[in-house]
């Protein structure tokens, strides 16, 4: 079973939880939630369900805070990686494709 979607990505870390390991407390989560930094998952009931790879992320934010980096600049770094790396994939795919074509390979499993 092939799966993109690692372990790390899964929402399923409460804040309290986030909350003890990162050190930040519940408030400053919520902010950087404000400010479009972080984006957690809410379960039914409403609660806020965060994943490893989010909490990886507010680690380094808050770094970045305490290195006097402010919260618009962060975001806007985060814009800017996020660009690169949709432009990568579409790069990416792009080439895989002409490979594909030029080679008669077919994306999927092989047919006899």
């Amino acid at each position: 079973m092939t799966n993109d979607f690692s372990y790390k990505d899964k929402k399923v870390i409460t804040i309290g939880v986030v909350r003890d390991l990162t050190g930040l407390s519940e408030r400053q989560i919520r902010y950087y939630e404000e400010r479009k930094l972080i984006f957690p998952e809410r379960s039914s009931g409403g609660s806020r369900k965060y994943s490893f790879s989010d909490v990886e992320l507010l680690v380094e934010i808050a770094n970045k805070i305490e290195d006097g980096v402010q919260t618009h600049e962060i975001r806007k770094e985060m814009l800017r990686a996020q660009k690169k790396q949709n432009q990568d994939d579409v790069r990416r795919k792009m080439i895989q494709g002409q490979l594909n074509a030029q080679f008669g390979l077919r994306k999927g499993p092989s047919s006899k």
